[in-house]
């Protein structure tokens, strides 16, 4: 509304003004709090006078009336235990106005009497001239003397009264107390009061600061500005000017004496009966104390032996004369006319003036009756001739209109008829052509439209089961083709296992010989000749493996770019099943080719058998080289079995030696991993969650350009095969060719596999961009974004970037989409996801059983239909296959990537919950300062004894709108929760959130409003919590849970609001059974700003006063004792294993 800086500047600092130029000067706390205060006085002395202003407007007054009619009223006399300024002013009006009483009720009565010399005994009264002396006498009255004190900076309330005691020590209204040194007492027409004079001085001083008005006057909100219109003052050396209030109070009183001294007053006196407020008690001496006090048995004397009525003779004669027109008209004397007047009507005790007549209490009210009834006797006469000449008047000129209407009327009639049987005569002939017409015309449309439709209907079957023929034949063709390459894909997958195990077998047979040979060759120097025989023999079977390496990889490059030319003609066949036969014939060229290349691979395998051969005859060497060797063992046999009994004796000492340390290696092995987890656990919860706020995901998804590779299975395969490959010295030229086709498929499987993950992973962001929806109450994306990482691998990597597109495209969603129906339905899928991940992961280092995968197809599109499959195929029923992955699925060992993806999950579920729950609160904070006090014209209403039908239903209307509103939110966003399945422990947490919200507000503004803490009010707040309630019930503990809970303050307060007999109700039954969850503080907030609009009804009794004083100062040492206001929870109420117990319950 204003600038931020400007209202610190004149907050903090206070700018004098010199010949030189203006000097800012910087305020302490108190000057500034004093600074404060003065703007916020100012600021609501303006609106008080706008809505005055604006309250006199709307009245309707107009200002061109000569008259006017008024009603004042007054506190009324106040003297309580403690009275300070307020008391003064308001003892002042009474004073004035008692003064103002007496000066019309008995010296102006007396003073009429007296000037018209009739006969009357003069009435004493009592004069309070000498009290209003006391007060408003310049310059020596305590007004004026506190204005004095004001002005000086230094002065205090002990000054102040000393200087009154100096003053008004001889004044017979004015004492001393004698056990204060501040307090005076001051003898009213009422009676003595005596006042405190300590806030005296702060309660008058009222400052009127420029910079105020310049920093109010320059508020952007026109209504701010238009409250502090420019001045023309001219501004003085200093910003501050002084204003008494008592002063302004005294010239507002003097200005309302002189508007009631213009007028005819007429004076209402309210009695007191009882000081208890009592029914049905009444106090004599009270009510006699009061009535003396005010004047009324003076009053009452002047009104019994006085005459109220009084008009001047000619006044009189012009309005009673008619009753005696006669006699009147011939007296020439008023005073005597009127006196005969008087006694032809038989009155008596009336009194004759100089120029007026002086009546009775009564006397005029039987004058106007006898005058009323003579002139309701002559207008009936009047009315009566005058009435019977407009009848006859009336009666001659409608028989003769009558009369010439029936004439017209009946020719009329007879015309109408004619025409409308010549009309009925034609319509019958038109009709019955147009009708025929109509029917052939329609006959021949249908007839038409018909066989136009049965040779569309015809042609379509016609065409439809043309087609089907087709399609049939060309998928037929395509599962034939398919299902040969996969058999023989399969075939040759078989024998090139089985294959190369048999090598690696034979190998492993043909190492150990060769070790066993080695062995025996170091014993015996004949062997060494073979030896080398063999070594050459091997160098060459190593040169001509080398050969059949090369052979085989450049067999790898042509079978790749077929089997490439193979799947093209595939997938085109799968597209596009016109062209069916154009793929076949492909197919054909390209088996004819692959059958070339086949025999030219087997005339080379000729070759290799030869080599095969020579392999053979090595063999047969060996095989006689054994038998030598077997000589030799013998003679060794003796010592060996000397070094068995031996070595058998060490080999049970090193057993149990290794028995006992693997079993304190396994100890220390577990230990180690228990501190491992326990890290891992303290890690993912302090650094892991830093990281996933502080490191923002990856930059766009179109700027990544490397590929996601993972260590699938055939990667491994291919690793594999080329390191045995470096070993197997001893194989034949066939085995070395069917491996050479193995690698090359494996290789070229590894880099279709990549390619199908990129677009595996495009497809899966296209997923999560769009809204696909729920499936039996589970929502699909978190799904499918879990079920594509399982199947990817992608929790078990070190480097993976799909987990920051899945992070990315979430966030920009959410960034983008901030509306609660988008929110609900991230809320859902996140709080989904967390729960997979919580159940399903665990930290690296942590054994596990090998995983089980169910079979399926291998792309991203068939593992998407088969997560959503019937019930019965996977899983526990309900859960789509996903949530039941406990039973099909175990634990996946968690890298670091797929914790820090947790954490980012988690931290955007928390985010998503307090977007949402500040959403809903800034959609009911404007309503709820609506609701927090019932409007204007439902008070009035209330007020009111008697109503109409309509009225009521306007109120009841105007009450219920704005919580109405409220309870539609709830609605929407309850309904907008359960469209997305979000679960029930999110949906609780956050209804108890908003309704803590709106018991905070609510209590807090009536604690802080004054005008809040009635009865009516009470009521009114408590019929919207009713219909809250209502819809706590109705949305059941499932979605509310503890809601209403949440609304004890409140509820208590407004229960406390709405008793009517506060008075009688001690401190222990408000704390114990009203209000046990209220404090003295909040207790005593209420109580002292309570007023009852309705009833009329008091707050509590001064000893239930006085008991929570004594509390609140002996609680005063605790600073949290002393704030009443509640705040507001803006924590996160829910944690990670809370909400995958609530979800695991619900599946």
């Amino acid at each position: 509304m204003c600038d931020a800086k400007q209202l610190q500047d004149t907050l903090c600092t206070r700018i004098i003004m010199t010949r030189e130029g203006n000097i800012t000067k910087s305020l302490d706390p108190s000057s500034a709090t004093i600074n404060r205060d003065a703007l916020a006085k100012t600021v609501y002395s303006r609106l008080f006078d706008w809505l005055v202003d604006k309250i006199n407007k709307s009245v309707g007054q107009d200002s061109d009336s000569r008259t006017l009619i008024g009603v004042l009223d007054i506190y009324g006399f106040e003297s309580f235990k403690n009275n300070s300024f307020e008391q003064f002013c308001i003892n002042l009006a009474n004073e004035k106005l008692q003064q103002h009483f007496n000066q019309h009720v008995f010296k102006m009565e007396q003073e009429e009497y007296s000037k018209e010399e009739i006969n009357w005994s003069y009435i004493e009264f009592i004069d309070n001239q000498d009290v209003l002396d006391l007060i408003e006498r310049k310059p020596v009255g305590i007004i004026s003397l506190l204005d004095e004190a004001c002005m000086f900076p230094r002065s205090t309330h002990e000054t102040f009264a000393t200087k009154l005691f100096q003053s008004f020590k001889n004044h017979s209204r004015f004492k001393k107390p004698k056990l204060s040194l501040t307090d005076f007492t001051i003898s009213h027409y009422a009676g003595e009061v005596t006042y405190q004079a300590n806030l005296f001085l702060e309660k008058n001083r009222d400052y009127s600061i420029v910079e105020h008005h310049s920093l109010l006057s320059s508020s952007k909100c026109p209504f701010v500005a238009g409250l502090f219109p420019p001045s023309l003052e001219d501004t003085s050396k200093s910003s501050y000017k002084f204003s008494s209030v008592a002063t302004r109070f005294k010239q507002q009183l003097q200005a309302l004496m002189e508007t009631l001294s213009l007028t005819e007053p007429h004076y209402i006196r309210c009695v007191k009966p009882n000081s208890g407020n009592r029914p049905g008690n009444f106090e004599n001496l009270s009510v006699l104390h009061q009535l003396r006090c005010g004047g009324v048995l003076e009053a009452v004397r002047i009104s019994c032996a006085g005459y109220p009525t009084r008009r001047t003779y000619d006044e009189f004669l012009d309005r009673f004369g008619l009753l005696a027109p006669k006699f009147v008209g011939t007296q020439n004397n008023e005073k005597a006319a009127t006196e005969e007047l008087l006694q032809r009507l038989n009155l008596s005790n009336y009194q004759l003036g100089k120029t007026k007549v002086f009546l009775r209490a009564g006397q005029m009210a039987e004058m106007d009756a006898r005058r009323a009834e003579a002139l309701n006797n002559a207008a009936k006469v009047i009315q009566r001739q005058f009435r019977t000449f407009i009848a006859r008047k009336e009666f001659n000129r409608k028989r003769r209109a009558a009369l010439k209407i029936q004439c017209y009327w009946r020719g009329w009639l007879a015309r109408k008829l004619y025409k409308v049987m010549r009309r009925e005569a034609a319509s019958v002939i038109i009709q019955k052509y147009i009708r025929r017409w109509l029917s052939q015309k329609v006959y021949i449309h249908l007839r038409f439209a018909v066989n136009t439709i049965q040779a569309g209907i015809r042609a379509y079957f016609v065409r439809r089961e043309y087609q089907l023929k087709r399609q049939t034949l060309a998928a037929l063709k395509i599962q034939k083709n398919w299902r040969m390459w996969k058999a023989r894909s399969y075939f040759l997958h078989l024998r090139v296992a089985t294959i190369s195990f048999q090598c690696a077998w034979r190998c492993r047979l043909a190492r150990k010989e060769l070790h066993r040979l080695k062995l025996a060759e170091r014993e015996t120097g004949a062997l060494r000749e073979a030896k080398n025989k063999l070594e050459k023999r091997c160098e060459e079977l190593t040169w001509r493996l080398q050969l059949e390496k090369r052979l085989r990889a450049d067999a790898e490059e042509s079978k790749s770019l077929e089997i490439r030319k193979l799947q093209n003609a595939l997938e085109e066949m799968q597209l596009e099943s016109d062209a069916a036969k154009a793929l076949a014939l492909k197919e054909k060229e390209a088996n004819l080719v692959l059958r070339n290349k086949l025999e030219v691979a087997t005339n080379q395998s000729s070759a290799l058998e030869e080599s095969y051969v020579k392999i053979q005859d090595l063999t047969r060497e060996n095989q006689s080289l054994k038998i030598s060797v077997e000589s030799l063992e013998k003679k060794v046999a003796d010592t060996h079995r000397e070094l068995v009994i031996s070595q058998n004796e060490t080999d049970e000492r090193l057993r149990k030696v290794k028995e006992v340390e693997s079993n304190i290696a396994q100890l220390q092995e577990t230990v180690h991993r228990l501190e491992e987890k326990l890290s891992n656990l303290e890690s993912e919860n302090q650094v892991l969650r830093q990281q996933a706020l502080v490191v923002s995901p990856t930059n766009g998804l179109t700027n990544h350009a490397t590929p996601m590779i993972l260590q699938t299975p055939e990667a491994q395969q291919v690793s594999q095969g080329s390191q045995h490959s470096m070993f197997d010295s001893s194989i034949d030229s066939q085995i070395i060719k069917v491996r050479s086709n193995s690698l090359s498929d494996t290789k070229l499987q590894s880099r279709f596999s990549i390619e199908r993950q990129q677009e595996n992973q495009r497809a899966l962001v296209k997923c999560v961009i769009q809204d696909v929806g729920f499936s039996n109450d589970k929502p699909v994306a978190a799904c499918i974004i879990y079920k594509c990482l399982l199947q990817w691998h992608a929790f078990e990597a070190e480097i993976t970037p799909v987990f920051d597109h899945i992070i990315q495209t979430i966030g920009l969603i959410i960034e983008e989409k901030d509306d609660n129906d988008a929110l609900s339905y991230w809320l859902s899928n996140t709080s989904t996801l967390i729960f997979l991940l919580q159940r399903n992961l665990k930290p690296s280092g942590v054994s596990t059983t090998p995983q089980r995968r169910y079979p399926g197809s291998v792309t991203l599109i068939g593992r998407m239909t088969q997560g959503f499959k019937s019930p019965s195929n996977h899983g526990s029923s309900g859960t789509g296959g996903t949530f039941g992955a406990h039973e099909g699925i175990q634990q996946v060992e968690a890298k670091y990537p797929a914790i820090l993806f947790k954490q980012q999950v988690t931290t955007y579920l928390e985010k998503i919950y307090g977007i949402l729950r500040e959403n809903v609160k800034k959609d009911i904070g404007p309503l709820l300062s609506l609701c927090i006090q019932a409007p204007r014209m439902s008070r009035a209403s209330m007020s009111k004894g008697s109503r109409s039908p309509n009225m009521i239903g306007a109120t009841q209307q105007v009450l219920s709108s704005h919580w109405h509103s409220i309870i539609k939110i709830l609605n929407s966003l309850l309904s907008k929760l359960r469209a997305n399945h979000v679960p029930p422990l999110l949906v609780c947490k956050l209804f108890t959130q908003v309704f803590s919200f709106i018991n905070v507000q609510l209590f807090n503004s009536l604690l802080l409003r004054r005008e809040c803490c009635s009865f009516s009010n009470g009521e009114y707040i408590k019929s919207g919590l009713a219909e809250l309630e209502q819809w706590i019930c109705e949305a059941s503990e499932q979605y509310a849970g503890t809601s209403w809970d949440e609304l004890r303050y409140i509820r208590q307060a407004v229960g406390f609001l709405v008793i009517h007999q506060k008075a009688k109700k001690t401190l222990d039954e408000i704390m114990q059974d009203i209000c046990p969850v209220l404090t003295v503080q909040q207790l005593y907030r209420i109580s002292t700003m309570y007023w009852d609009d309705k009833y009329g009804t008091q707050s509590v009794s001064r000893e239930v006063f006085a008991s929570m004083k004594m509390m609140m100062t002996r609680s005063s040492q605790n600073a949290s004792a002393n704030t009443f206001l509640l705040d507001d929870d803006t924590s996160i109420p829910f944690s990670v294993d809370e909400l995958t117990k609530d979800i695991w319950k619900k599946t």
